[in-house]
């Protein structure tokens, strides 16, 4: 498995798991340390862009989740199954902040990694808002660009 797709599967298991226990009254970065205790990675630059992500997924959580509103008809974050939303949350994150990638590679991760840990809809699900951010962002950068 290839270095950005397996910091990608962790990122999503730990935003899964902060989830899981948002309501226990301990920091993230508490639970986050915890998590890293037992599912740290062997290699610097895997965990390098694990923490990258789930801290710009903390670090810009409401920005992040009124795109998935927007584009997840009739879907509120909370009704999400916690892989699907945790695995468009990274995407998300990695389509408005991290360049370097590109968006067919950002939405296809995803899509296997929703098909890998979660139901048979994750998939079409995770595509179809991903793909609608996709469509909105370049909109929106090809008027923002000059001519």
């Amino acid at each position: 498995m290839r270095n950005r797709t397996k910091a990608r599967e962790l990122a999503m298991q730990a935003l899964f798991y902060l989830d899981i226990l948002k309501e226990d009254g301990e920091s993230d970065t508490v639970k986050l340390d915890r998590f890293c205790i037992h599912h740290q990675p062997d290699e610097k630059a895997i965990y390098d862009f694990f923490i990258m992500l789930v801290n710009g997924v903390l670090d810009n959580n409401t920005k992040i989740d009124s795109f998935i509103e927007g584009h997840s008809q009739h879907w509120k974050i909370s009704r999400m199954s916690p892989v699907d939303r945790n695995v468009i949350r990274v995407s998300i994150y990695e389509m408005l902040y991290c360049n370097k990638t590109p968006v067919e590679v950002v939405i296809n991760e995803a899509i296997e990694i929703g098909k890998k840990y979660g139901t048979d809809d994750s998939g079409g699900f995770i595509n179809g808002v991903l793909d609608s951010i996709h469509m909105e962002l370049d909109k929106k950068k090809s008027i923002d660009s000059p001519k």
